[in-house]
């Protein structure tokens, strides 16, 4: 006899704890939200939905149905409700419509069946029956009538575990178009919320009648109850919601069938957008599909409430996807009824890529032209450039939202602009042996020939903070490599950018490829570009090491060049002498300290201490108004000692250093292996083999000898410009000029040749020789 079992109790045992300790539990007087918005005005952009109070997240029968229709993904569904718990702990007001009755009934009635059939076939038939039984086909409205107390009682179960509680509402159309039912509807609802519960609502799917044919989604005031598209649009409405969040198996709007050929994820939707769309066939499971949603949006987003559509499914992959969405993230399609006035930033990048190849196909002395022009339209428009700048200096300064080092690298002068034209000019001259340069050339068999050429990466997105005189920099090595690039600079700084990319465009303008070089000025978060891995090829941050690590970790399958940190060390060794020691640290430290490559650590061979050459460098940095931290070891030398430091890792950006006290090279050597970041590092000494066996030793993108850590600058170095510093130890190292920007591709010139013909059998032998390679050749 087969015992039966309680399929919930079953499935509770199934539920693993979560972990919730992480969720920020905060009581609506704890929560800051604006002053509530007139319901009947959508948000406009995704970086508003923060603001939302009221949301309705919507859960589709794809969501929270397993693959093989028969129950519940528990895990997805854990996933879900720990989002709506979190948001609901912060003050937010959250509803759930949610599919899954019917799955859920299904697997109880499955169960059933199958448990009377092996007892009556056990007792009638024998054992050897058992594999002979079938499960009758099971009606939906049967299967939503058992299934929907232990859906309620599986959310109840889930929320419990956030100290929340919830009301299961079932409804249908009536509901919503009998006036008296409606105001209850509505009523009770409002009573739920106000007393902090999560009303979870659904169609009475075991009484509900067919939906009426073509009679959905007329007007504001008619919609037909068919689906939970449908319900939670009506509800949106109904209730004034800020936001509703629907969630599916895709990962949004596409403008044909997922899957298909050229499909594209939408990423922003607008009301007469519909004839774009090519709808394909319904979801695997339930009664609606992607063009029930789009319909039921637009009637929200027609009715006041904003709409996300995004995927669901894949909590793994997807993340906290209801979360993310709340935070302004680029997450699913956005419904807005507000067109932007220009181009998206994914259209911008399109037509980056489209122009960036027309450049790369220039002659090398059309690109040196178009930085040779940009060159003289920076010294010609100087006080034009002047005059922005000076404004987003004021504006910045009377915020006093930014540091004050970020205000420094803000500023450009007439020197800066000059320095920053002589720099263009020398690239230019760089560029007529860049793109498509032989690096090898092989004759591979006869009549068989092998070339190794330069081509450029494709599409840059160089994200840059403060520092607008980096716009022309990284546009001429844009422009010198052939490569289309993505510009999107600091908040701190749009007057100057702007100016500068109009000239950038105009110098284009003269070879009909303005469009190759875009300045992101949307409201696009950093984090939305890095997840822009089909359009982007290379990401490429310039600012603080925070900003760089945020990018790192943001980062979506795109490879990001850069450096964390500045960590730059000058160790004075015991042969030094005074004048350079003092020459070297006072512009390493104080020529420009909000640089990546200034001083932050001095380190000082411990035979210096009672030296006169230590007193100097410390009066030196005291004139300098530098403010010294000890390190531990130079402390413990000291009765009354600065500040200990309280990190040796510390990257300033100011008047402030680190001096650290070693024994030897080596010693030093060690320390700014443990502790530097790979930048730029410097040894200060007379004895040449002590400072070879630096210079060999030091593993860092640059290492000097008797030179300032600022040399560690494209420009300096004689690349012309830079796009940044990298610390990585692949692809390029150090200051990134033109060299840094080129990738290769194999060309291969034969006569019909198959690798059959160099088989056992074959009539052919490989020669592999190579051969050479004029200088400044080009394919």
């Amino acid at each position: 006899m087969i015992t039966r079992l309680a399929l919930l109790s079953g499935l509770k045992s199934r539920i693993r704890p979560l972990n919730v300790s992480h969720v920020s539990i905060r009581t609506f007087s704890q929560a800051k939200f604006p002053v509530p918005r007139p319901h009947g005005k959508c948000f406009a952009h995704r970086s508003e939905l923060k603001q939302a109070k009221r949301i309705v997240v919507k859960l589709g029968s794809a969501v929270v149905t397993r693959g093989d229709e028969c129950g519940l993904a528990l895990g997805r569904l854990a996933s879900i409700v720990e989002q709506v718990a979190m948001l609901q702990n912060q003050g937010r007001e959250m509803l759930i419509v949610t599919s899954g009755a019917v799955a859920f009934g299904k697997q109880r009635l499955r169960h059933e069946i199958l448990l009377s059939q092996s007892v009556r076939q056990a007792l009638h038939s024998g054992q050897s029956q058992l594999k002979e039984m079938s499960v009758p086909v099971l009606e939906a409205r049967a299967c939503a009538a058992a299934g929907q107390s232990g859906l309620m009682a599986l959310y109840e179960a889930m929320f419990t575990q956030y100290s929340i509680c919830t009301a299961q509402i079932l409804v249908t159309n009536l509901d919503f178009h009998d006036e008296q039912k409606r105001r209850n509807l509505n009523s009770t609802l409002h009573e739920l919320l106000r007393m902090n519960i999560v009303p979870i609502i659904n169609t009475n799917d075991a009484v509900v009648p067919p939906p009426v044919p073509n009679s959905d989604l007329q007007g504001v005031n008619v919609i037909s109850i068919k689906d939970n598209d449908s319900l939670a649009a009506r509800l949106a409405v109904e209730m004034k919601v800020d936001l509703l969040i629907a969630l599916s198996d895709v990962e949004g709007l596409y403008d044909s069938p997922p899957g298909t050929d050229d499909a594209k994820l939408i990423d922003i939707f607008y009301p007469g957008d519909q004839q774009s769309i090519t709808y394909g066939t319904k979801s695997r499971v339930g009664i609606g599909g992607m063009e029930a949603k789009v319909k039921a949006a637009l009637w929200a987003l027609q009715g006041g409430t904003s709409v996300v559509i995004a995927n669901g499914t894949y909590p793994k992959l997807t993340g906290h996807v209801i979360t993310d969405i709340v935070e302004g993230k680029k997450v699913g399609t956005f419904f807005s009824e507000v067109k932007p006035a220009g181009p998206t930033v994914e259209q911008q990048t399109e037509m980056a890529r489209h122009a960036g190849r027309t450049l790369a196909s220039l002659d090398p002395d059309q690109r040196g032209e178009i930085i040779c022009c940009l060159a003289e339209l920076l010294t010609e428009k100087k006080d034009e450039i002047l005059s922005a700048n000076k404004r987003d200096m004021e504006i910045a300064t009377v915020s006093g939202s930014f540091s004050q080092p970020l205000i420094n690298r803000l500023s450009l002068s007439s020197s800066k602009l000059n320095s920053l034209a002589i720099g263009l000019r020398q690239l230019a001259v760089a560029s007529r042996d860049s793109v498509g340069r032989v690096l090898r050339r092989t004759r591979v068999a006869n009549n068989l020939e092998l070339e190794q050429i330069t081509v450029p990466i494709g599409v840059l997105l160089v994200i840059f903070e403060s520092r607008p005189d980096c716009l022309p920099q990284v546009s001429a090595l844009a422009i010198a490599s052939g490569n289309a690039l993505l510009l999107k600079g600091g908040k701190e700084a749009p007057h100057t950018n702007r100016i500068l990319h109009q000239l950038t465009q105009e110098a284009l303008s003269i070879h009909g490829v303005s469009d190759a070089i875009q300045l992101v000025s949307t409201r696009e978060e950093v984090e939305d570009l890095c997840r822009l891995d089909k359009l982007i090829d290379l990401i490429i941050p310039r600012g603080s090491s925070e900003l760089v690590r945020n990018i790192q970790r943001a980062a979506k399958g795109i490879p990001v060049l850069g450096h964390s940190e500045g960590v730059c060390h000058v160790y004075v060794d015991s042969e030094a002498s005074i004048d350079k020691a003092i020459n070297v640290v006072r512009d390493s430290k104080c020529d420009y300290p909000a640089a990546c490559n200034a001083m932050e650590t001095l380190l000082v061979h411990r035979d210096l201490l009672r030296a006169p050459i230590f007193d100097q460098i410390i009066d030196m940095l005291r004139s300098e108004q530098v403010k010294i931290h000890a390190g531990p070891r130079f402390a413990s030398y000291l009765t009354f000692s600065p500040s200990e430091v309280k990190s040796l890792r510390t990257e300033y950006g100011d008047l402030e250093c680190c001096i650290e006290v070693v024994d030897s090279m080596q010693e030093a050597v060690d320390h700014i292996h443990k502790y530097g970041s790979a930048h730029t590092d410097v040894i200060v000494t007379e004895n040449e083999d002590t400072a070879e066996q630096f210079l060999q030793q030091v593993d860092s993108a640059c290492v000097f000898w008797n030179s300032s850590t600022r040399f560690a600058d494209g420009y300096r170095l004689g690349l012309g410009a830079e796009v940044g510093i990298s610390t990585a130890r692949i692809h390029a190292r150090g200051p990134v000029g033109l060299e840094g920007l080129l990738t290769t591709k194999w060309v291969l010139r034969g006569e019909g040749h198959t690798v059959a013909d160099f088989s056992e059998q074959g009539s052919m032998t490989y020669l592999h020789e190579n051969r050479p390679v004029p200088q400044g050749s080009l394919a």
